[in-house]
């Protein structure tokens, strides 16, 4: 062979093993991957609702209602952040309408209480100690208001979106703008004490209601049943489905025409379209305890349940929305406190240690050098290892060196190129022969694999058994869950 030709090939293997693959599908923005990387979060539910001891007020609450008797930011935000949450979203206005900041929009609001001889912002204490605490902020208003006597008519909507745009004003950089799909039913309405209806397709005008939202704060990301960043998982128990795809389409349920809040495809939610047509990774909202709001004869979920709920959400791919509830003293229960802590602490110490950081590990395929199966064990997300191109499954062996126990394994997608993989097995080594423990779907930011029970081994096997693409993964984790 001429050296010409040889030093042309050369060059072509070398330029190929540094070219990256090709995306695959939707992909995510910027601001969906900051998403990713806060995985669980918490929504506060505290208005005069709380102190009617109800769940949703009808929004005839005297303001004076709203008092709470030592209200302490810091208490909940640190009881959050030592429950492993990286975010707090705020509901600043409830469906009852009471805003918690001293808004120009309506006469409703926290100024009309005795909390703070009518100076207080709760919006503004709540995210000064968020961001004291290194924890991110986002907020929900509601677009149903109980308590509005312009609720209905042609005139509510740009109340509404004036106090989006306070919102988004006057409290720093916001990760998420919450929405739900309350709209209308029986309120007080400025005593007229009547039920409204509303064409929820149309009443808001969310195409130009979440234009605010991208103009005025472009990283957070946009929360409701349809996205626009994050969709709803379609319950309110805290897990998505077992097979989860970040994809998703939003469409308009059997005999209605539009996908808007309140009014969409649900069968579908929990685990998303596979190849659909928008990044739009779920949210599994769930209440610490029973209910949103606080109600002196319910309890927290136990720290074993939240954990249960942890690798059902984050451990599929989604995000976990915990809702905290601050009893009147405007503090959160010890109760609570204790379940967060306990909770947070078992995550930490189960995930402080991979047991297969300094294992050594080898792949049936790689597509060069900068792509090599090293990277899985480096502990950055950024760097990944990848097949080539016409490779769509492929082998790694994880050798472990030393017998380790172990019952959770994590794996991680290199989402920045889209969800690739489609099927894979999970083998350990066990009497000098192969044996399969796990069979599993999708894997996309991560999949935490709960085994059965313990296995000691001192090697692991994953099978990529489909992708559509060549493959690419970022991080593998071998775990023994603490406690």
């Amino acid at each position: 062979m001429k050296p010409l030709l040889i030093l042309f090939l050369l060059l072509s293997t070398t330029i190929y093993a540094q070219t990256p693959p090709k995306p695959y599908g939707a992909l995510p923005s910027n601001r969906q991957l900051a998403w990713h990387d806060i995985e669980v979060y918490g929504l506060i539910h505290f208005t005069p609702t709380t102190f009617e001891n109800k769940e949703w007020g009808f929004g005839d609450a005297d303001p004076k209602t709203f008092n709470p008797t030592d209200f302490n930011a810091e208490q909940i935000i640190k009881a959050a952040k030592a429950g492993g949450l990286r975010g707090i979203i705020l509901v600043a206005k409830h469906h009852d309408g009471f805003a918690l900041w001293p808004t120009k929009t309506t006469d409703y609001n926290i100024s009309k209480s005795p909390f703070r001889g009518g100076k207080g912002n709760l919006v503004k204490e709540v995210e000064q100690a968020v961001r004291k605490n290194g924890l991110k902020f986002g907020v929900y208003c509601s677009p149903w208001d109980r308590n509005s006597a312009l609720y209905g008519t042609d005139k509510y909507l740009a109340i509404y979106q004036a106090q989006l745009k306070e919102l988004y004003s006057n409290f720093g950089e916001l990760f998420m703008s919450w929405h739900d799909g309350a709209n209308g039913g029986d309120g007080y309405y400025g005593g007229a004490k009547e039920k409204r209806s509303i064409d929820n397709t149309t009443y808001y005008d969310w195409n130009n209601t979440w234009a605010i939202t991208r103009k005025m704060q472009p990283m957070a990301n946009i929360f409701s049943d349809i996205g626009l960043d994050i969709r709803w998982v379609g319950n309110e128990d805290g897990h998505a489905a077992p097979t989860s795809w970040a994809t998703f389409t939003p469409m308009a349920p059997d005999g209605k025409n539009v996908a808007v809040p309140g009014q969409a495809n649900y069968p579908q939610s929990p685990e998303g379209i596979r190849n659909g047509k928008f990044w739009m990774p779920a949210e599994c909202d769930v209440p610490l305890r029973k209910g949103w709001f606080y109600h002196a004869n319910e309890k927290p979920k136990t720290p074993e349940t939240l954990f249960d709920l942890y690798l059902k959400s984050v451990g599929r791919g989604a995000g976990l929305d915990l809702g905290l509830a601050p009893d009147t003293r405007g503090q959160l229960h010890d109760d609570d406190v204790a379940a967060l802590k306990t909770f947070g602490d078992q995550v930490k110490h189960t995930f402080e240690n991979n047991l297969a950081k300094n294992a050594s590990i080898k792949a049936s395929n790689s597509r060069g050098k900068k792509y090599d199966a090293t990277t899985l064990l480096d502990g950055k997300r950024e760097s990944y290892w990848a097949t080539q191109d016409d490779i769509h499954q492929a082998s790694l062996e994880v050798d472990l060196k030393t017998a380790k126990t172990f019952d959770i394994i994590s794996l991680q997608e290199y989402i920045p190129l889209g969800q690739r993989i489609e099927a894979y097995t999970i083998e350990v080594f066990e009497n000098n022969a192969w044996k399969k423990v796990y069979d599993g779907t999708s894997i996309g930011a991560k999949r935490l694999i709960k085994l059965d029970s313990p296995v000691t081994t001192n090697k692991v096997k994953i099978n990529i058994n489909k992708s559509p693409v060549c493959i690419t993964l970022s991080e593998i984790g071998i775990y023994k869950k603490a406690g």
